[in-house]
């Protein structure tokens, strides 16, 4: 399973420690940023099932920084869906 969130990270190297809590903290979770999205998108990918987006988030905000799920809007999905 794959869960997406929207942050406010801004810097590279700041991802990359955050990537590493990650990895350090939840076993089986893979995850990396898109700092070039206007969302500065988090992707967090469980090798064994399920992803605890609670904990990400509980973990991003210890950690002083902001993120929430993002979700698809339907216009997104009636325009990949016509195309």
């Amino acid at each position: 399973m794959v869960e997406v969130f929207r942050t406010n990270v801004d810097h590279i190297h700041q991802a990359g420690m955050l990537v590493s809590c990650i990895h350090q903290t939840f076993d089986g979770y893979v995850a990396n940023f898109d700092l070039d999205d206007c969302d500065k998108i988090l992707r967090v990918k469980s090798l064994t099932g399920y992803v605890d987006a609670r904990q990400i988030i509980r973990l991003l905000n210890g950690l002083g920084f902001y993120a929430e799920i993002l979700v698809e809007t339907n216009a997104h999905n009636q325009h990949t869906q016509t195309n």
